[in-house]
């Protein structure tokens, strides 16, 4: 499949980035992890993927993300924020990685309706560029609330009410195992012919990739071809820092992923690993570094598993289709009539994207965990339908 090419500053950008992970490879002895590079190229401040100011979210960018497909996606997950947020007196909401701001904005009208605002509507968000798009959004569409919106630079030392992850897991870096013939090596990345290119490193007893990957299952597959796949070691960490951060309320991920069965099924031998650049998805992480994004699926097994290692608990797990209609995505689309086709037809088809098994519906999941709630508060969203096995 031919990509699109980039302008010649476009080229610059990504070549000038490409010195910089050079450097980093030729400091590190000649070898970095799939994880320091995934780093690199996504954060690295004016530089990486997400550091930079190239447009990444809706038709313009590289990816359509929930919240810019429709706004009823907002509206229904205001409808478990405000189930939180109602015993959670003095209850915030904390969203991590917020795009463009759209998320922000329709959960904040949506919870102004239903009388439930938050105290406080914090945004962590390592972009300066996407946090100046964030603050564009928000003062041109919910001016009277603007001023319940701040930005943090990095996680509270407490906090109380909801924790909102919309498409964040994904994105963390990730390290790269590969099984084969009883041994785990990683797979990390070196400077080859004036180029990058793979190499495998062998993992022994006592590194942490090494002793979460031997008891993952394909170390039991007895196929002496070679089985690759992804550690999320930062996810695990992640779950660990907000469980120590919360006090009171939930933590709800919506993220695509699987289960650990499924995620490590013999026949993805190849990984979960993606790319997106201009709405073009492929597997090679080495075109255009910090010109596109890459991304890998979310253990859902891992995460649920470090959160209760961390004191949380665990409040549901299911689909996006499921969950939105547990939450009443259906009653706020018949609000329109339906005889006003020009209104109705579009969110329908916006709809019909949220939850269609050939769309979003199946593939994204929705996980809630929760501390110090009450479980059937925590459970609001998953009380009916394809509730998942995360084993």
């Amino acid at each position: 499949m031919a990509l699109p090419l980039p302008d010649p500053s476009e080229q610059k950008y990504s070549d000038t980035l490409k010195v910089t992970i050079y450097e980093q490879i030729t400091r590190s002895g000649g070898w970095i992890s799939f994880a320091d590079y995934m780093e690199t190229v996504l954060y690295t401040p004016g530089l990486g993927y997400y550091s930079g100011g190239t447009a990444k979210f809706g038709m313009e960018g590289d990816f359509v993300t929930a919240p810019e497909i429709s706004p009823l996606f907002g509206e229904t997950l205001a409808r478990y924020a405000a189930h939180i947020l109602k015993p959670v007196k003095q209850g915030s909401i904390l969203e991590l990685g917020a795009g463009s701001g759209k998320l922000a904005v329709d959960l904040l009208r949506a919870l102004e309706q239903l009388d439930c605002l938050p105290q406080h509507y914090y945004i962590l968000d390592l972009s300066a560029d996407l946090q100046q798009r964030q603050r564009t959004t928000i003062d041109q569409r919910i001016p009277h609330l603007a001023s319940r919106v701040s930005w943090l630079s990095a996680l509270p030392e407490q906090f109380e009410g909801l924790i909102l992850a919309n498409e964040v897991l994904d994105a963390m870096p990730v390290h790269l195992a590969v099984w084969q013939n009883g041994s785990i090596a990683e797979r990390g990345i070196t400077w080859r012919d004036q180029r990058l290119a793979w190499q495998d490193r062998l993992l022994t007893e006592g590194d942490e990739l090494y002793n979460i990957a031997q008891q993952l299952p394909p170390a039991d597959l007895p196929s002496p071809h070679p089985y690759l796949s992804e550690v999320s070691l930062a996810n695990r960490h992640f779950i660990r820092s907000l469980a120590t951060l919360l006090q009171r309320g939930a933590i709800l991920l919506v993220d695509y992923g699987f289960g650990q069965s499924e995620y490590y099924h013999p026949q993805r031998h190849q990984g979960t690993l993606m790319c997106h650049y201009r709405h073009h998805a492929h597997d090679d992480p080495f075109f255009l570094p910090g010109l596109q994004d890459i991304t890998s699926h979310t253990d859902f097994s891992a995460v649920a598993q470090a959160a209760l290692d961390s004191g949380l608990q665990l409040g549901g797990y299911t689909t996006q289709a499921h969950f939105l209609i547990n939450c009443g995505i259906t009653d706020l689309l018949a609000r329109t009539p339906a005889d006003q086709m020009g209104n109705y037809l579009p969110l329908v088809s916006q709809v019909q994207r949220l939850i269609s098994p050939a769309e979003m519906g199946e593939l994204f999941k929705v996980m809630a965990l929760s501390k110090n709630i009450d479980s059937d508060t925590a459970a609001y969203g998953f009380i009916r339908g394809d509730l998942r096995r995360l084993l």
